[in-house]
């Protein structure tokens, strides 16, 4: 996915997420999503849920790339890498950071719930 159409493929996956959030919120029915962001998608989930929370799951890189080592590789090295460091450079306008890289993730859950529930 890249350029224009990696572009117009993310907008159509941010509105669909929204859509499907919209109807289950509509209900009555906590909504959790889930993603990658950048500026553009983070200010579209703002613009279509306008009460929406944003939290950045923040992780150091040694420990992404343990992490990625335990499952099938997506990426290449380089790519990973210059992933990691883009979104460090990122202003995305999130409500909250959380540093998951010393928590387990009982301990994840729960300090996100705290975010949520405050």
């Amino acid at each position: 996915m890249r350029g224009q159409e990696g572009v117009r493929q993310q907008r159509v996956s941010v509105v669909n997420a929204c859509g499907l959030a919209r109807g289950f919120l509509d209900e009555g029915i906590d909504v959790v999503l889930s993603d990658v962001l950048n500026r553009d998608t983070a200010d579209l989930y703002r613009q279509l849920l306008p009460n929406v929370l944003i939290i950045e799951l923040g992780l150091p890189i040694a420990e992404a790339r343990r992490r990625a080592a335990l499952r099938r590789a997506h990426l290449t090295a380089d790519e990973f890498d210059a992933l990691h460091a883009l979104q460090a450079t990122l202003d995305l306008g999130v409500d909250h950071i959380v540093d998951v890289g010393p928590m387990t993730l009982d301990q994840q859950v729960t300090a996100v719930l705290h975010l949520w529930k405050s």
